[in-house]
Order: C-alpha cells, then sequence, then structure tokens
C-alpha cells in the first residue's frame, strides 16, 4: 500500500510540471554578436537580459564575440552589452514570444570616440587626419538597431554598423608660397583601406614640380601606414616614408636631401583604469654625410575617477608624442646640418607631468614639465649665397643651414638650453561641432637681445634662453550646416623670441595668426559630389621677424614660423 502511494505521487508530480510546463509555453533564447565601431568582434564582454530592471540572464562573448542565453520565459526584454573602455549599449523592448530565438547584434563605443578634446594633433599640411584616414572614426554612442521577423525568428542589426568600411581615396593638388619642404606645385594622392579583421592600411604619395633656378627635379614624398588591433583593448600603428628634396641645399652646398623614417605606435588599456602609448621613430637622413636617429616617446595616463586624470608623458621629438600623431601618414621632414664637423639633428628631452579633470563637457588641464634641449631647429627666410653655405658649414660654425631654394626659407641648428615651466589648458565646446581652447605657457625661448647685430657664422652663439610666457586661442571643429571644417589659433609671446616656449605642446608650430580650412564645394550637377577647397595660412601676419646679416652683407630673418600660404583642391571618393 505505501508503495502504491509513494507512486501516485511521484506520477502526480510529474503531471504537474508537465501541465505548467505547457501553460507557460516553450522557452525562448537571445543570441548575437558584440562588435566595437569598427566592426571588430569583442571577446569577454558582458551580455546582460534584463526585465522591470531585474537582470533575468547573463554571458561572456567569446573568441568571437558571440554569446547566448538561453531559458528565457516570453515576455519584454531589455539587452545590454558593456566593456571595460566601452560606452554600454542597449536594446529594449524585445519582445519574446514563446519559443522565439532572438539575434540581437550590438555596437559597442570606444570612451575616447564619444568626445575628443583640445588640443589634438599637431596640424600637417593637408591636415589628412580630418575626418577619414585610419577609419578610426566613431558612428554613434548608441546604434541604430532594425528588427525583422521571420516566424519565430527575431533579427537586431545596427544600420550603422559596417564590418568592412569602404575604401577612401582623396586627390589634391595644392599650390602658393609653401614652407620649408613644401613649396610650389604638389599633387598628393592617397587611399584609406580598411581589412576584413578590422586592420587598416594607408598609403600616401606626394609629387612636387621641378622648382628652383635650375628647375632641379621634383620632390617625392611616399608614406605607407598600416594599423591593428591588439587583443581586446590595444592597438599599434606602423608608418613608414620615404622623402626625397632636390631643391634642398645642405652642408657643403650640397644639392637634394633623402630620408627614410620608421614610426611605430603601440596603446593598450591596463585594466579600467591605466592607458599606455608607447613608440619611437627612427630614421636615416643623407646630404652630404648620413646621419642616424631614434626618438622614443612614452605616455602613461591614469584615471583615478571617471571626471579625474592624472599622467606622465616623455618625448624626444616634437612630431611624435603619442600614438595619436600617427593618425596621419604624412611625417616631417628631418633638419640634418653639418655643424662642427660632423652630422647632427634636433635633439631634445621633454619630461611633463599633467593633471586634467572634466568640466561639463569641458575639460581643465594643467602640467608641470621640464625640457632638456641639447639642439633646436631654428627657422630663417632670405636668399643664402655660396659664400653663406661656406661660412655657415664651415670648420669654425657651430650652427650649420639647410636651405630650400623654391621658397627661400632655410633650417640651422641653434644652441640647446634647459627650461622648465607650467602649462595650464583650457576647453569648452562652443557648440555642438565647434570647441574652443585656451592655453598658457612659462619657461623660455631663444632670444636675440635687444639692439643686437647677428650674422650668419655666429647667429647659433648670439641667440640665448630667455624666461618669456606665451599664450594661445584657438578653435577647431565644423560650421554647422555648410560642412565648413576649420581649426584657427593666435599663438602670442614677445616678438623678439625666434624659438617657442614649450615647443613640444600642441600648438608649438602656429605662431601668431593662422588657421586651416577645407570647405565642401557644391554647384548643383556642374560639379561632381565629394569636391573640396582648402586653405592654410601659418603666421598671416608676419610677426616676430628678427633681422640678421648674411655673409656677404644682405639682410635675412628669424621667425618662430615664417609666414606661408597654400590653397589647393582636393576630391575624395
Amino acid at each position: 500500500m505505501q508503495r502504491s502511494q509513494v507512486k501516485i505521487a511521484i506520477l502526480a508530480l510529474v503531471l504537474t510540471v508537465t501541465a505548467t510546463s505547457r501553460a507557460a509555453g516553450p522557452v525562448a533564447a537571445v543570441s548575437g554578436v558584440v562588435r566595437d565601431a569598427q566592426g571588430v568582434a569583442q571577446m569577454g564582454a558582458l551580455v546582460q537580459v534584463l526585465a522591470n530592471d531585474a537582470m533575468v540572464g547573463t554571458a561572456f562573448t567569446d573568441l568571437h564575440g558571440r554569446y547566448l542565453i538561453a531559458n528565457l520565459l516570453p515576455g519584454k526584454y531589455e539587452v545590454r552589452a558593456s566593456a571595460a573602455l566601452f560606452v554600454p549599449t542597449m536594446r529594449d523592448n524585445l519582445q519574446l514570444r514563446p519559443g522565439a530565438k532572438a539575434v540581437v547584434n550590438l555596437t559597442l563605443n570606444a570612451i575616447f570616440d564619444a568626445a575628443s578634446w583640445l588640443p589634438a594633433e599637431r596640424r600637417k599640411a593637408d591636415e589628412p587626419n580630418d575626418d577619414w584616414t585610419w577609419t578610426l572614426r566613431s558612428a554613434a554612442n548608441r546604434p541604430i538597431l532594425r528588427l525583422v521577423e521571420d516566424n519565430q525568428m527575431i533579427v537586431v542589426s545596427s544600420s550603422a554598423e559596417s564590418p568592412t568600411p569602404p575604401d577612401r581615396v582623396r586627390a589634391s593638388m595644392t599650390s602658393g608660397d609653401g614652407g620649408f619642404g613644401t613649396g610650389g606645385i604638389h599633387n598628393v594622392f592617397a587611399i584609406d583601406r580598411s581589412l576584413a579583421d578590422g586592420a587598416g592600411m594607408t598609403l600616401r604619395a606626394d609629387m612636387g614640380s621641378a622648382s628652383g633656378s635650375s628647375l632641379r627635379a621634383p620632390s617625392t614624398d611616399v608614406q605607407v601606414g598600416y594599423q591593428k588591433r591588439l587583443g581586446f583593448a590595444g592597438a599599434a600603428r606602423t608608418v613608414v616614408s620615404y622623402q626625397a628634396h632636390p631643391e634642398i641645399i645642405g652642408s657643403g652646398a650640397v644639392s637634394g636631401i633623402q630620408a627614410m623614417q620608421l614610426a611605430s605606435a603601440q596603446k593598450t588599456q591596463l585594466g579600467d583604469s591605466v592607458d599606455l602609448e608607447v613608440g619611437s621613430a627612427v630614421y636615416v637622413v643623407r646630404t652630404a654625410n648620413s646621419a642616424f636617429a631614434a626618438r622614443p616617446f612614452l605616455r602613461v595616463t591614469a584615471h583615478p575617477t571617471s571626471a579625474v586624470t592624472v599622467g606622465y608623458r616623455m618625448a624626444t621629438s616634437r612630431d611624435l608624442q603619442s600614438f595619436a600623431g600617427l593618425d596621419a601618414v604624412q611625417m616631417e621632414l628631418p633638419v640634418a646640418v653639418l655643424s662642427g664637423g660632423r652630422m647632427q639633428t634636433e635633439r631634445g628631452l621633454h619630461q611633463e607631468i599633467t593633471v586634467g579633470r572634466k568640466l561639463g563637457k569641458g575639460l581643465v588641464q594643467a602640467a608641470l614639465y621640464r625640457d632638456n634641449l641639447n639642439r633646436i631647429a631654428v627657422s630663417g627666410g632670405g636668399v643664402l649665397s655660396p659664400t653663406d653655405f661656406a661660412s655657415a658649414n664651415g670648420p669654425g660654425s657651430t650652427s650649420g643651414v639647410l636651405a630650400d631654394t623654391s621658397t627661400d626659407t632655410f633650417r640651422l641648428m641653434g644652441a640647446g638650453y634647459k627650461t622648465q615651466g607650467i602649462s595650464l589648458l583650457l576647453t569648452e565646446p562652443i557648440t555642438p561641432a565647434m570647441w574652443v581652447a585656451v592655453e598658457y605657457n612659462t619657461g623660455a625661448a631663444l632670444t636675440a637681445g635687444e639692439g643686437a647685430t647677428m650674422t650668419l657664422p655666429s647667429v647659433a652663439t648670439d641667440l640665448k634662453p630667455m624666461a618669456s610666457q606665451s599664450l594661445t586661442v584657438a578653435v577647431k571643429g565644423r560650421v554647422i550646416h555648410t560642412g565648413t571644417r576649420v581649426r584657427a589659433a593666435y599663438r602670442w609671446q614677445p616678438e623678439r623670441f625666434v624659438t617657442e616656449v614649450n615647443p613640444y605642446e600642441a600648438f608649438g608650430d602656429q605662431a601668431y595668426l593662422s588657421f586651416y580650412l577645407r570647405q565642401p564645394v557644391h554647384c548643383g550637377s556642374l560639379l561632381p559630389p565629394g569636391l573640396e577647397a582648402t586653405v592654410d595660412v601659418t603666421n598671416l601676419l608676419e610677426q616676430g621677424y628678427r633681422p640678421f646679416l648674411s655673409a656677404d652683407g644682405q639682410t635675412l630673418f628669424l621667425a618662430q614660423s615664417p609666414r606661408t600660404i597654400q590653397a589647393g583642391l582636393a576630391f575624395n571618393f
């Protein structure tokens, strides 16, 4: 009798469970793939399913970014994805019917893509890193989702998501009173290609026109860049460039300079609170002789809280100081001169400790820096004679000179010095697409002194460091409804100084009034889409010129940045 009662109880329990399951209906499931804005699958992302703000299921994505959360009862849910250093994204109002299998693909956007702060990277001549190189662009902070029902299959995808973005090609032609190494007419062709694995490649070729009194061969600049993501929270970039400038006269009045450069940088996140950037630029320069140099950098940024940053930066080159410095593959032409019987290149060590805090949508940052500049390049202008080259590069000279015959500008090597100072930066948005920055610096710079008459052979010894300060006001962004992209700055410091105060800061190469404009050109159906006009101006008012005498008694000048004006047309397709 007891055994019969036990069997009856077990049978009743099974029938009850079966009836409950049939009443509730088949369970549902959610699966999908989590990617970043560049279409790269994200391993280790946390995916949560919530109902009425209560979590009912969790999963972590696998090596291919896939996840699966099963055994969900029919109802309305939210699916949320999050990961370190990414802005969380969510799909809400997901209605699951009995037995439904929902595929929800979500896109995460990096925190550093959600907002960008001024100052940006140092401005290049054709500004290609404005919005197209490396394809490192944030589509949106949250994806636009599309819901398609096929029987009981629900597919959710991001219309902005593109695992393999299309190639971007840009062809441009510029001309004008260009600066050192950029004079005459230049035809530039650049292509940016994204690979299926999330990597990116960029090729840029710049062919100048034959220039100079003897119509020397055209200058040639070729750069190739490659970027690859490293694991979950890292990336690496490499840029190889070759430059040949027959119009430049170097040591011993030898025509032509050639430079081969290899620049690489790597960025990684250590946990949720530390960013690490490290890299180096290695180059070989040849004029009469050859010079070799390596210029490493290190940058560490900690985030004690979401609004506070603390960082340390070490740089040995003004051109490459961070991972973002390789956004543009265009590399600056190194300065190598014969000084004291040896080939010399610009060299220095910059160390800086910064503390920053977000104020609303803006940023305030304070830095304490120390510079040890062994040699620093000084810019000048005027026509140099053979006697000038002989005196500047002679055995008793300590400066050396490198001249561009197409623009009548030159670079000479000034004496080094040590200095320290502070840098204060404040940025604030003035429109949704426009930012303003104010920067104040103290430190030292080279000056000729009041009333001193300098000559070319002794100019390096006549220039002396003196305490000074500078103030910069800059704007950067896009004018809404017009598509105009602008970067403008006025950087003031006393005009008797011929080098910058804090030369490693963001606006160091933009003395006095300088601006860059990039304007889309529309004319109905008469012109093809993608046409742009560009204008690039440095030191428009010709401020900060310091005269001195050449070896022949003619007047030359030194300046922080000699005036340059370039304009051209670009076509994007």
